[in-house]
């Protein structure tokens, strides 16, 4: 058994736990495994394990890797998200490569996304990313904007709108971290009742994966858990 098959199965046992512990079905919560900076051949071992969903921050290294896993792996239905904040000038790799993006926060990315995305390709899924504890040097829509936001994005052709992600800071006990991520549930919530149809609430990750699940988390991202200690951090920048 490798390090890597290993780390998935106490992943998915802390999720079990978890989700037993406030009655939820742990099929309900989805693992996504954040390999950035990781190389392909770390994906390929999680993809070995039965890990097919994959998180990456960095664009030309998501790309790059998304291209290597179709030469290594043909074959193997891989699903990509791209998680890290997302300038303008780099969404047209990511409309062209990735199923997912989850850090969307201005309609303006949401607008290139939406006219970049091959019409060939199935809509991309997009979660849009909001800053729920106000910290002013997070990315993130500001809740009281968020409720715009969701109605001009889910209108856009070739995307469709699964829900909200969130990276609250950290905290520091299981209340409070679970308290945080109540605050992304109770938007989630008030979007679906106004006809929005969400079923993606992306939160937490290797330190309070716990606290998310309990808060009803439906996607947790987690690399390090997966993954271990992370190499050096790369220099390029989404």
């Amino acid at each position: 058994m490798t390090t890597i098959e290993r780390n998935l199965q106490q992943v998915h046992e802390r999720l079990k736990r978890s989700c037993a512990q406030v009655g939820r079905d742990v099929n309900a919560v989805a693992l996504l495994a954040v390999s950035k900076t990781f190389d392909a051949d770390a994906v390929c071992l999680a993809l070995d394990a039965g890990q097919h969903a994959f998180g990456e921050n960095y664009v030309q290294e998501g790309t790059e890797k998304i291209e290597a896993l179709r030469k290594l792996r043909p074959s193997a239905a891989l699903q990509w998200h791209c998680i890290g904040p997302l300038q303008s000038n780099k969404t047209r790799p990511v409309a062209e490569r990735f199923d997912w993006v989850q850090s969307v926060d201005r309609l303006k990315i949401a607008q290139r996304l939406s006219e970049q995305r091959p019409a060939d390709m199935p809509d991309l899924q997009i979660c849009l990313q909001v800053n729920v504890d106000g910290g002013a040097n997070k990315s993130g829509v500001a809740p009281v904007e968020l409720g715009a936001l969701a109605l001009a994005v889910s209108r856009l052709p070739r995307l469709k709108l699964r829900g909200l992600m969130c990276i609250p800071e950290p905290a520091p006990t299981f209340e409070a971290q679970r308290d945080l991520f109540m605050r992304a549930k109770v938007l989630f919530d008030q979007l679906n009742a106004e006809g929005l149809a969400l079923d993606t609430l992306s939160m937490g990750m290797s330190d309070d994966l716990e606290a998310a699940v309990a808060a009803g988390s439906t996607m947790v991202r987690v690399g390090r858990g997966v993954f271990g200690s992370r190499p050096e951090k790369l220099t390029s920048v989404a």
